[in-house]
């Protein structure tokens, strides 16, 4: 186990104090390595939260560059930065935000060429990419990696949120079978929609890396702003699914279902 800091003691004094949290939490956020995809409003302000609640290492994939339309919720950009790769201005508004952190940036789109090493090397997945092909991709290689992501997405005033746990809860081919061909900008979107569905991403994935509290597993957590309602549905695995079923390609034993939920908050 990593040991703290003086100065990280000093800036995380505050959540160190949470009742379950501790140094020990803390510690294991320093360790962990979080994947996250499709850096803009959600994942963008996701990476933020985890970043200044001291995540050890960020790996951002995004590929494109910023446009002006980006501007109403990707709150690590700055105008003058338009027309240029948003991801590297996220590493750099991260970095100056909280030097002890290593952020990694990946100037792509996640695809079946990059996927499993990007999977492989980090500890869980945030999926906050802007269109199933990706999510997809994701998906399926959490699984046949065995490693855990938080599945958040965003549409108008509407989001849900979920931590998919492969061989313990519904994967996202288990939650969604048939899948929406999404406009990758014809999407409307309120920044502060956004954000708030970005906070709750994080919270996720700071549960699972510490341990200190329960995380989403086996409930969709459905969000309509508009209304400012809640609602948490309970969700099944498909025992057909062609991606985590039991005729899938990679099967798992109890054992292999129980390092796959635990293994984040080592």
């Amino acid at each position: 186990m990593v040991n703290l800091t003086p100065t990280e003691l000093e800036r995380y004094r505050r959540q160190i104090m949470l009742p379950n949290f501790g140094e020990l939490a803390q510690k294991r956020l320093k360790s962990a390595t979080v994947l996250v995809t499709g850096v803009g409003g959600l994942g963008g302000t996701a990476a933020l939260y985890l970043a200044v609640a001291g995540v050890g290492r960020l790996v951002l994939v995004r590929g494109g560059d910023l446009r002006r339309d980006d501007m109403n919720r990707q709150i690590l950009m700055t105008d003058d930065w338009i027309g240029k790769p948003r991801v590297f201005k996220a590493k750099e508004t991260l970095e100056a935000i909280n030097p002890d952190v290593q952020i990694d940036a990946v100037h792509e789109y996640i695809t079946a060429e990059n996927v499993d090493s990007l999977v492989q090397s980090a500890d869980m997945a945030l999926d906050c990419a802007h269109n199933f092909e990706e999510r997809n991709l994701l998906n399926e290689a959490c699984v046949r990696w065995r490693k855990p992501m938080v599945e958040a997405a965003m549409d108008g005033m509407e989001a849900y949120l979920t931590t998919i746990i492969p061989g313990v809860t519904p994967c996202l081919s288990c939650l969604f079978p048939e899948k929406p061909d999404w406009d990758r900008r014809g999407f409307s979107v309120l920044g502060a929609v956004s954000g708030t569905l970005a906070c709750l991403t994080a919270m996720e994935a700071i549960k699972l890396i510490t341990g200190f509290s329960q995380p989403l597993l086996s409930q969709l957590l459905t969000i309509d702003l508009a209304r400012m309602e809640f609602a948490k549905r309970r969700s099944h695995r498909d025992r057909s699914c062609p991606v985590c079923g039991n005729n899938a390609p990679w099967r798992y034993s109890q054992s292999d279902s129980m390092e796959a939920t635990s293994n984040c908050s080592q």
